[in-house]
């Protein structure tokens, strides 16, 4: 009888064990099946061209499906809280920028979602500057003319905005603080309308980003004084940085990460952090991203995560010392 018991016993532990192993073996690698790049803009704009280009550069390399969900809204807020309420399976990613996830979170007053608790940085991507920009007839050569002109009438040369709470938008914020003057915001929705008035002369300058405005700019209906990244932009090698026209360290840059929801298994944010640094050295990559003056960023997950929380940091700095509030 104690024999017989010791073979049943043994019989069942290796019933248990094969039980096992055909379990992880039927365990599959992630991914397998589609993941979900929410794009929190509208189709046909920078960053949803960004989004599929990547996408595509990287299901090219590791065979992955991508599929692009565009959720609009809120200046970005309702795409990337639908990644932050998402399963933190590795199957839900978004395409964050510095709107959402370092702008927003000072300036809204109730977030609903909060990008440092409820996302995990995967990768940096790209960042962009801006363009200041007049009409092409403005007796405004340079960045020094603006200057003197707003110093000459406080409070009545326009700055035009695409939006409350943009880069372009900061950005003229923070000139305005260096150059210690006072401008008339005038918000709209959307860069097409802002440019529009620029032109026909109701507003009076614009921080723009490059994609939107350096058509004019190269077709004579625009002329840029400066741009806002540390180095000039290889599409518009004659325009000085804000720096070079005599702000130092000057520097507003519009940049792009790709986050998951809090909790995605550490293994996923690393696969998806190395496709991302692949398809970035791609020449089909970067060369989209320098036709439209953005410039590759790369790094770990680590140094995504230090990146956004040092932006989130200065950007508040800066909203709350000027006292920018929506409009």
């Amino acid at each position: 009888m104690i024999f017989f018991k010791q073979r049943t016993l043994l019989a069942a532990s290796l019933i248990g064990l094969a039980s096992l192993h055909g379990t992880a073996g039927a365990q599959t690698a992630w991914p397998d099946k589609p993941i979900r790049l929410v794009v929190p803009y509208t189709p046909g704009g920078g960053t949803d061209t960004v989004s599929r280009h990547i996408a595509h550069t990287i299901t090219q390399d590791t065979r992955w499906v991508f599929l692009i969900d565009n959720k609009a809204g809120g200046g970005g807020n309702i795409g990337l809280d639908l990644v932050a309420k998402s399963k933190p399976d590795g199957y839900t990613v978004g395409m964050g920028q510095t709107a959402n996830l370092a702008i927003n979170p000072a300036l809204l007053p109730g977030m609903p979602f909060d990008p440092a608790k409820d996302l995990v940085p995967v990768a940096l991507v790209a960042e962009l500057p801006t363009v200041m920009v007049v009409r092409a007839d403005s007796p405004w050569k340079t960045l020094a003319d603006a200057i003197k002109a707003a110093k000459a009438r406080p409070g009545e040369v326009k700055q035009a905005l695409a939006s409350t709470g943009t880069v372009g938008h900061l950005a003229g914020e923070m000139m305005a603080q260096r150059a210690g003057i006072k401008v008339l915001n005038v918000p709209y929705k959307g860069a097409a309308p802002a440019i529009t008035d620029i032109l026909g002369g109701q507003t009076d300058y614009m921080f723009a980003t490059p994609q939107a405005v350096v058509g004019m700019i190269k077709g004579g209906k625009m002329r840029a004084l400066a741009v806002t990244s540390k180095t000039r932009l290889a599409i518009l090698p004659d325009v000085p940085t804000v720096a070079e026209s005599g702000y130092k360290d000057f520097e507003a840059v519009d940049w792009k990460a790709i986050v998951a929801p809090a909790g995605t298994p550490p293994d996923v944010v690393n696969q998806l952090n190395a496709a991302v640094a692949k398809a970035l050295t791609q020449p089909a990559m970067l060369a989209q991203l320098a036709a439209e003056g953005s410039t590759p960023m790369r790094g770990s997950p680590a140094q995504a995560a230090a990146y956004i929380k040092a932006e989130q940091a200065e950007w508040g700095k800066l909203i709350r010392d000027a006292g920018i509030k929506l409009e």
